[in-house]
This record gives C-alpha cells, structure tokens and sequence, in this order.
C-alpha cells in the first residue's frame, strides 16, 4: 500500500469514528425537553386521559336534560306452581296455574330541571297465556302521558345545572395546568442533570489542569523553584480532582437516566444538554398576573364550586328534614282483547292520580342536627375558601417579585462567571511563569469553580421559577395571551 492509500485509509477510517461518535450524542435545550415532555410523558398522557373523563362526564351531564327513549319488558314471565286462592267463604284454596304474563313497555320521557319533575309518554302491551285453559289475553295502553312531580323536595337537577358547568370548566383548566407543571418538572430535570454535566466538565478540565501543572512543578522542584511541600500540595490537588471527576461521572449517569424516564424516552443515545439563556426581558404586573390567575386557574372556578355545593347540602338538609310529597298522575288510553289489533279498537279511559306523603313528627333533634351540621360545613367553606383566596394571591405578589429579583440574578451570576475565568486564566499563566503561589492558584480554581457552578443554579432558579408564575397563573407574558393546548 502506497503512502498516499495510508493516509487516505486513515482520514476516512477518522471520519468515521467521528461521525459514529456524533451519532451517540442526542444534544437538546431547554424548550425541546419541555416540548417532548408534553408530547410523550406519562404525565402528560395521564392529563390527556383525564380531560376525555372530564370531558365524558359533562357530556353524560348534558344527556340526563334531553328526552329519553327507553324499552322495557318482562320477556317471558312464565310461571307454573301452586298459588294460594281465597274462596268466597274465606277458605283458601291451592290452584295450579301455568301461564306466561309479557309486557312490554315504550316510554318517552323528559326530565324538568326547574322543578326537579318528570313527564313521560308511553304505550305499552301485556300478553296473558294460560296454559292450563288454553287461553290467550292481550292487554295495552295505546297511549299514555303522565307526570311525576316532587313537592317540597330538594331539586338535584337544578344544583347539577349549576355546578357541573363549573367542574367542567375546572376539569380543562385543570388539563393546562397538568401541562404546565410537566413543564415545571421537565425544567427541574433538566437543570438536575445540566448541573451535573458542568461539574463533569469542571471535573475533567481541573483533572487535566492539575495533572499538567503538576508536571510542571516536578520540573520547578528540579530547578529549586518551588518547595516539595507545594509540590505534594498539587498532588494532592490531582488526586481530589481525579476522585470528582468519578463521582461526577456517576452524578449524571442517575442524572440522565431519571430525565429520560420523565420524558418516556428510550434513545440510548448520551444527552448533551445546552445552557440556556435567560427569556427576552419582559415585565410582569402583579396585579395583572393576579386577575388572569383568578379568570384562568382551575383553583378559582373551584372556589365558586365548593361555595355553591356547601350551599347544595344546605338545602337538602332542610328539604329533607321536613315534609315531603310526590304527585303521581297520569292519563291515557285502554283495552283488552283476544288479539293485540283489539287493544286499538275504542279504547276507554285511563287515569290515575296519587299523592305520597312523609311528614316526620317525632325525630329528637335528628332532623335539626342534621341542618346544624350542615350549616356549620358551609361556613366551614367560606373560612376555607378565604384563606385560599388570601394564600393564592400571595403565591403570585411572591412568584412575580421572584421573578423580577432573578432576572438581575442571572446577569449577574453570568458577569461573575466570566470574571472569575478570566482571573484563573491569568493565574494558572502567573503559576507557570512562577510568579504566583499554590495557594492563590488554588483560591482562583475554588473562585472560578464556583463562580461558574453559581450561575448555572441561577439560570436552575429562574428557569423554574419562569414555568413556576405560568403555572399559577396560565398566562404567558412575553407573548401576552392566555395559554392554551
């Protein structure tokens, strides 16, 4: 092989090595870690499933106001024993029968949500067969309206219109918010392993640092120019940097694993995640954040929930302690026949009226402790209710000012950053001009350590607490609309 072949197998087998590495490296930033949690989280998949519920249930709400249509029967109702008979003389006499009695029943009914009643119209058909005689009977209602109408009763289905509306809404704001915190999760993840990948390469480039400066010291110790205990002293240095380069290593191998199990990802591929920058500046009212979290958040709609079923219970704690009555009336159409046409051939009226009464007289307080209770349960929830109101404005005066105070943290942090990089850069050159201790060189490497180590728990702290006042309000400043999935 030529000298010319050698290089060129070299050059493409390199490339290859680089382009295979490149491929076990899966780089993402902030915004596409929260993007894919979204998307593909098991969190983000539970809250999906429970907006279908909540969903699913008002509709099933919606259905109980809209007529019903309904069959029912008895298909076949057959029956052979003896049954007791009384005779004329108050004997009693034990008769075999053996018949089928069927019927079958078409109803049309609506509910009436104003005062908690029901109207209906129906047919129906009954079909008697005695075996034992050979007989057959038919027996029907061709047509019947009729009403079953409380009275003095606690009305459920006008507290449902009140309140299941408000569950509704509750449940979908509930589904942004579930979002938004996945958002909140994904960012502390995410800022869990960035933590520990730049005290990896903090850890790797203090281990190559020491290990040359360490050499370059043993050739200053030939030279008399520094003592053997600055020598031992960088040893040591080298030794310490060696032992957290390993257990940085660890720190985000656990690191990458738990971020990957958040998203649900199963790219074996190493994560490299990128710095993020601080969000375009933009204010943020309090007093703005204040009214779009109390219009927006699942919180406050269920504030005038709780109220509204305390005062539900209320109710029915007094309806239901006093008298109560239902009027049963219906009119329509009969007959009877050999054959079902008889039933439809001049039939005769058909009424019915019936009132039921319940009227406690002697309950030795029951009725009252039980309208006690329930009165004490309501102020119960206003008290809850105010000191929720009172913590959830607070939450945000304390989420905006946080906010705003980490801003200039983060400028900050990041000028303090490159200060301190810039000094140990002039130091470690001080160091091998021998023209500074180890000692200061160690204090400039703990400076830019933590310098650096300072400004990314800065960027960790803004970021959260970014997703934080999106959470608790559901409105996005920098683009000034209400957010929505």
């Amino acid at each position: 092989m030529t000298l010319a072949m050698k290089y060129l197998f070299a050059f493409v087998l390199s490339a290859l090595v680089v382009s295979t590495a490149g491929a076990q490296i899966r780089k993402l930033s902030l915004q596409e870690v929260v993007q894919l949690s979204r998307e593909q989280s098991i969190a983000s998949k539970q809250a999906t499933t429970q907006k279908k519920t909540n969903y699913w249930q008002y509709r099933s709400f919606q259905a109980d106001y809209k007529p019903q249509l309904a069959l029912t029967g008895i298909l076949p109702g057959f029956t052979r024993s003896y049954i007791q008979v009384v005779q004329p003389d108050g004997s009693v006499s034990f008769q075999h029968v053996s018949n089928n009695n069927s019927t079958l029943n078409l109803q049309l009914s609506q509910s009436i949500a104003m005062t908690g009643g029901k109207v209906y119209v129906q047919q129906q058909m009954q079909r008697f067969d005695d075996f034992a005689r050979d007989d057959t009977r038919y027996n029907g209602i061709p047509f019947e309206i009729g009403i079953q109408q409380p009275l003095f009763q606690f009305n459920p289905l006008k507290w449902d219109r009140r309140i299941q509306p408000l569950k509704y809404r509750e449940g979908n704001q509930q589904f942004i918010q579930s979002l938004e915190q996945v958002a909140l999760d994904a960012t502390g993840y995410y800022f869990d392993l960035l933590v520990t990948q730049v005290n990896l390469q903090i850890a790797e480039k203090n281990r190559s640092n020491n290990d040359t400066l360490f050499k370059i010291a043993k050739h200053k110790l030939e030279l008399g120019k520094i003592s053997q205990n600055d020598l031992l002293q960088l040893q040591m240095g080298l030794l310490t940097a060696q032992k957290d380069l390993a257990s940085a290593q660890q720190s985000a191998a656990v690191a990458s694993l738990k971020l990957k199990m958040f998203m649900s990802s199963r790219d074996e591929r190493e994560l490299e995640l990128e710095i993020p920058l601080e969000a375009e500046q933009f204010d943020v009212n309090a007093q703005v954040a204040l009214d779009e979290a109390f219009a927006n958040r699942s919180a406050s709609i269920a504030f005038g929930r709780k109220l509204l079923e305390a005062e539900r219970d209320v109710q029915f704690a007094k309806k239901d302690n006093g008298l109560n009555a239902t009027l049963n009336a219906t009119f329509g159409l009969s007959n009877q026949g050999n054959l079902p046409r008889d039933v439809y051939v001049s039939p005769q009226d058909r009424e019915f009226v019936e009132l039921q009464l319940t009227l406690p007289i002697m309950t030795w307080g029951r009725n009252k402790a039980r309208t006690e209770v329930a009165k004490a349960n309501q102020e119960f929830a206003r008290q809850s209710v105010e000191q929720d109101k009172l913590t959830f404005e607070q939450e945000i005066f304390t989420q905006v000012t946080l906010l705003q105070m980490l801003q200039k943290q983060v400028k900050l942090t990041k000028l303090a950053d490159g200060i301190a990089a810039d000094r140990y850069q002039i130091a470690k050159e001080r160091f091998i001009l021998s023209d500074l201790s180890v000692t200061d060189l160690g204090i400039a490497t703990q400076e830019k350590d933590i310098a650096r180590r300072d400004y990314i728990l800065a960027l960790r702290d803004y970021w959260q607490s970014y997703y934080s006042l999106r959470l608790l309000t559901l409105y996005d400043f920098e683009r000034n609309q209400k957010i929505s999935y």
